[in-house]
């Protein structure tokens, strides 16, 4: 299969790329730059340029492809709304190249703050108000085009997916501000969950839902279902030979930047409907067990 890859040089879209390769798949990635367009080649992926912000380009390169994964996203967590703008805009484009084709779409979303207080499933919904909201209107976008004969599906990722090639998520901030401040927090008694997954087991499942996924389905890519921000910030104290201390959850804006919104969520996240009738299951490190490696604290 011909598989066009937006954000294929990214974090989780370049493990994908070799995910695909592996798999016998050939790849045609986006690149907005000369470094990724090199970075693509080297991978044995074919190189499209553009950008997420070009809709000819997508629709161009979508209509050149038996199916299509969509990656990438603009991390702009200070104008998360026109991040989302984008986003829609660009599964508009691709949505429409594929629409009665029958070939597969996969998208990404999140399982971050879908509901609180109880696990996520690959069927919750969010709240009005919720953190998800804006994001699940890209999931309700993309799933319409199932109605228009594209065989769409959506793999949500927690907030913390994870490897030695971890370099700018949420994990490494948390350790730089720990360093920062001379101490690993947790908000209040840091007994908040957050789900996690290992990025080989993350591109694994964007391959299944492109071989096997129903139309209009949801997944969940979880590996660690719950882990308390309190281990988290623990491994963290101790890898840095740093005290461990609660921050009031009035507080952790203050101490941890954006972070203290995402940090101080209580956002478990069920696998079981993924596992079940997808055949999908993680075997890599979970994070705790990748915390205790090096590569999260060398320079």
């Amino acid at each position: 299969m011909r598989v066009f890859v937006t954000g294929a040089t990214g974090f989780v879209g370049s493990a994908v790329v070799r995910e695909l390769a592996g798999a016998g798949h050939q790849v045609l990635g986006l690149a907005r730059s000369d470094a990724s367009a090199a970075s693509l080649s080297a991978a044995g992926a074919e190189v499209h340029r553009g950008t997420l912000e070009d809709p000819d380009s997508l629709r161009a390169a979508a209509a050149d492809a038996d199916g299509v994964i969509h990656t990438a996203f603009v991390h702009d967590f200070a104008h998360f709304a026109a991040a989302v703008e984008t986003d829609q805009r660009a599964i508009e484009a691709l949505g429409e190249a594929l629409a009665g084709s029958g070939r597969p779409f996969v998208i990404t979303s999140g399982t971050t703050g879908l509901v609180h207080g109880r696990p996520a499933t690959e069927e919750s919904t969010p709240g009005p108000g919720s953190p998800a909201a804006l994001r699940f209107a890209s999931e309700e976008l993309a799933l319409s085009f199932a109605g228009r004969g594209v065989r769409v599906s959506v793999v949500r990722l927690p907030p913390s997916v994870h490897s030695d090639a971890d370099k700018h998520g949420f994990v490494p901030q948390l350790i730089g501000v720990a360093r920062e401040k001379g101490v690993s927090a947790f908000a209040d008694d840091g007994a908040n969950r957050w789900a996690a997954v290992h990025q080989l087991d993350a591109a694994h499942l964007f391959r299944l839902a492109l071989e096997h996924a129903e139309a209009g389905t949801r997944w969940h890519g979880v590996g660690d279902e719950s882990v308390a921000t309190r281990d988290i910030a623990e491994v963290i104290g101790r890898r840095l030979d740093l005290p461990v201390a609660s921050v009031p959850s009035e507080e952790a804006a203050a101490h941890f930047g954006f972070l203290g919104a995402v940090f101080s969520l209580d956002t478990p996240a069920s696998n079981a409907l993924t596992r079940q009738r997808l055949g999908w299951e993680p075997t890599h490190a979970d994070l705790l067990a990748d915390l205790e490696k090096d590569h999260y604290f060398t320079a």
